[in-house]
């Protein structure tokens, strides 16, 4: 009876969310490793602001002070997030080979454009108001 079980459960036909579970799954495997990369790299540009500036952050280095950073850091990974409504469409097209070959090009365009906006907000938001 076990095998008449299986044997009939083989005979079903594909579930149709089946591809978009395996779309989902390739894209969480190559974005979330990726994540904390960009976590670093902006925790970096971070310190690397503290650290060149500290007189200015002294006064907003305290319990209320890093609320607004910890929230920052979460609409970062937040935004970080869109690339799965680029990347898995883009998976379900004819193009799927190519752009799972070169979809760490818009990796690197998302982080250096984190980038650049985490340079421009501790740079005009943050220090100028000190």
């Amino acid at each position: 009876m076990h095998s008449e079980q299986t044997t009939s459960a083989n005979l079903l036909p594909p579930s149709p969310s089946a591809p978009i579970r395996a779309t989902l799954l390739d894209a969480a495997r190559f974005w979330e490793p990726r994540r904390i990369l960009y976590n670093l790299i902006l925790a970096a540009v971070t310190i690397a602001w503290f650290a060149r500036a500290w007189p200015n952050f002294r006064e907003e280095f305290t319990l209320q002070g890093i609320i607004p950073l910890s929230v920052l850091a979460l609409i970062a990974n937040i935004l970080y997030c869109a690339a799965y409504f680029i990347d898995v469409p883009m998976q379900l097209t004819p193009f799927s080979a190519v752009w799972k070959r070169r979809r760490w090009i818009l990796w690197l365009a998302g982080t250096l454009l984190a980038f650049v906006i985490t340079n421009y907000w501790i740079a005009d938001e943050i220090l100028s108001s000190n």
